[in-house]
């Protein structure tokens, strides 16, 4: 018989979904369990107990009749539940974790538990460019597919999300020693320009843990916040964002052989999301500003060759 709940979630979820969402979350929180119970006895599975992961969904383990692991995700924002269940359904087949089940009424999902343990399996040793045609795949299945209309635009968001906040961060925090460098950045995030060739469905979430192995070695892309636009966007923030400050020139070369845009065109994307992060990083404290940084001021050096 499947577990009737697995209690309240952990003090630590709770937090990282408060920061996430606000305090406003608090009451969705509260009703996981029975969310997640109610999506167990619906598809006739047994749960397992929280996988502690993840900023902005709850996620447990499950198992099948069958015995198939599986993992639930519980998502405490309808719109997001809608648009990654629909892009994973889209590149079905694709190198991406596959939906299993959906509960539209719940926001609630089965997905497919990639090499049947949270996490993955271990990383290969050519993890870069095996990522990175993985990543190509992706986009090449994006092109083909027709999209729907309902899914975001990377022109949207740039325009009512990255910029605004941009502007408003501008004027509430302390840059520092950075400022010289932000200030001579910021014409390049509002000129920013999509080439329409390069247009396809976005995965826009591409840090490092959300990209997890197969048992034979091969990369499932989990947990999109899917857009459609340039798939310079994907390739910038994969160069920035996968293991921050660490082979961030390696990926950006990888990046501009395999999706053949090249480094000029690339690095105006790049030195755009660290900005915004950088941005993020100083008005919420965190550790890692020195590190984007640094980043950012590599991206910026005329000897880099990511100048035009």
């Amino acid at each position: 018989m499947p577990k009737r709940t697995l209690g309240e979630v952990s003090p630590e979820c709770r937090e990282r979904l408060t920061t996430h969402y606000g305090r406003e979350v608090s009451g969705w929180l509260d009703t996981v369990p029975t969310l997640l119970e109610r999506a167990a006895e619906l598809w006739k599975i047994e749960l397992g107990e929280y996988h502690d992961a993840g900023h902005a969904s709850v996620i447990a383990t499950a198992n099948s009749l069958d015995g198939r692991p599986l993992l639930l995700k519980a998502w405490a924002d309808p719109a997001r539940f809608h648009d990654e269940v629909t892009a994973l359904r889209l590149w079905a087949g694709g190198p991406t974790a596959g939906v299993v089940e959906v509960a539209d009424g719940l926001a609630v999902a089965a997905m497919e538990m990639i090499s049947g343990r949270p996490g993955g399996g271990g990383r290969p040793p050519r993890e870069l460019r095996t990522v990175a045609a993985a990543l190509q795949n992706l986009h090449v299945l994006g092109r083909h597919l027709e999209r729907p209309r309902d899914l975001p635009s990377l022109a949207e968001y740039l325009d009512q999300e990255v910029r605004p906040r941009v502007s408003r961060r501008l004027g509430a925090v302390d840059l520092g020693p950075w400022h010289e460098l932000v200030d001579v950045l910021l014409p390049e995030l509002v000129s920013l320009q999509e080439d329409d060739g390069r247009a396809t469905i976005l995965h826009a979430d591409l840090y490092r843990e959300n990209v997890l192995f197969d048992r034979l070695g091969h990369p499932r892309f989990i947990d999109p916040l899917p857009m459609v636009g340039d798939a310079a966007f994907d390739w910038a923030f994969w160069t920035v964002y996968y293991d921050l400050g660490r082979g961030t020139g390696a990926r950006l070369v990888t990046a501009a052989r395999i999706a053949r845009i090249p480094v000029p065109v690339l690095a105006p994307w790049c030195r755009a999301l660290a900005v915004d992060g950088l941005l993020y990083y100083l008005e919420t404290a965190d550790p890692r500003a020195s590190r984007m940084a640094d980043v950012l001021a590599w991206l910026s050096a005329p000897t880099s060759g990511n100048r035009p």
